[in-house]
């Protein structure tokens, strides 16, 4: 390798160690992206209608705004105070757990009350997993400043992509070489057309997983129903992993009124979420976002990985851009072409070969004439 490849190879290795060490910060660009997409989405709509462009950005801007403020008010009283009866409950569940154990010892036989587990015993092993989850709940409280620097940072940068979108599309585009940059720019164009096809549909689904929930939930009498029910349908944004982690509060809250019927939250839930991706996804995403199952599966895992949380939260929407630029980039600009010019290369090595075997050929018969 010469001198320019070698700085050109450090240069590479450096690069891709120094977006690594960024992530995080590359993770709260892209959110802000798809958060602005969305934004400009709407304001898009209201413009259709016949209103200025500053106006319908301000509009959209508000209307998210009071859409998260209603989100946590709704959420956070009745989950407090019903948590709170929970906390009071749930030492009286165990006390009569407790007594019906002791109760069941005096009618079983003598060689079988050994093996009949000591309830106080149990909950002493368990105490260095709830110390566990304690101090990871210590943990999560002293890193809520950091997240809500980073909410902050997200919303500034939304609000700033949402301001002028083109002036930022036109800066990232001048990045590669200036024979690509309009291949660049259909690409972008693409990667916008699916996030907001992707958005539409997750929307869709997040109010119709609430509704159903708010149906069942209130015909099971669980309390704190409706807020159960927008927390199912917004935990509906994460494929696979959100739903399953949305019946946890609803099976502690049912717990409250008898014992069986956080059994039939979970029946419910489950008919609920095999209702949601065999039905509703189907139907939804086959009009906006095409993604096979076990890659939405495999990118949540790789994301959650090496990014965390956010990472999980982003996985969809990362795996819908990074689709759109392999198989735009490296399948079509790069894979297809190498196809096309290695089948030119062949055609023109059998035609010089085809042109040796003629010219052997005449200069074959042209010995013949001289013999």
């Amino acid at each position: 390798m010469k001198l320019g490849q070698w700085i050109g190879l450090i240069a590479l290795v450096l690069s891709i160690y120094i977006l690594w060490q960024l992530r995080e910060v590359l993770l709260l660009i892209f959110a802000a992206v798809v958060l602005a997409t969305a934004l400009n989405r709407l304001a898009q709509r209201l413009q259709s209608l016949g209103m200025k462009r500053g106006l319908a950005v301000v509009l959209s801007v508000t209307l998210f705004f009071a859409g998260v403020i209603g989100f946590f008010w709704l959420i956070v009283p009745p989950f407090a105070q019903q948590f709170q009866e929970l906390t009071l409950r749930v030492p009286q569940g165990f006390e009569r757990i407790n007594s019906w154990i002791d109760e069941q010892r005096t009618h079983i036989p003598d060689q079988l009350a050994p093996f009949i587990p000591d309830f106080n015993t149990l909950i002493g092993e368990a105490q260095p997993l709830f110390n566990r989850v304690l101090g990871n709940s210590f943990a999560f409280v002293s890193g809520s400043l950091v997240i809500v620097l980073n909410i902050l940072l997200v919303l500034v940068l939304t609000g700033m992509f949402l301001a002028d979108p083109d002036a930022y599309i036109k800066v990232f585009i001048r990045l590669f070489p200036s024979f690509y940059r309009r291949r660049v720019a259909g690409i972008l164009a693409q990667c916008e057309s699916s996030l907001e096809g992707w958005v539409t549909g997750a929307f869709i689904a997040v109010f119709v997983v609430g509704l159903m929930s708010l149906v069942g939930l209130s015909f099971l009498g669980v309390k704190a129903a409706l807020a159960l029910a927008v927390l199912a349908g917004f935990m509906n944004l994460i494929p696979n992993l959100g739903p399953t982690m949305s019946v946890v509060p609803a099976m502690a809250i049912a717990l409250l009124d008898n014992p069986w019927k956080p059994i039939f939250v979970l029946i419910l839930y489950f008919f609920i979420q095999q209702a949601e991706s065999n039905f509703l996804t189907p139907i939804v995403m086959a009009h906006q976002v095409s993604l096979l199952p076990a890659v939405t599966l495999i990118s949540q895992l790789f994301f959650v990985t090496f990014f965390g949380f956010l990472g999980l939260l982003l996985a969809l929407p990362l795996t819908v851009v990074a689709k759109i630029w392999v198989q735009e980039v490296l399948v079509k600009d790069v894979l297809d072409e190498w196809r096309h010019n290695h089948q030119q290369a062949t055609e023109l090595v059998m035609v010089s070969e085809s042109a040796d075997i003629k010219d052997f050929q005449e200069a074959e018969v042209i010995g013949k004439d001289e013999d």
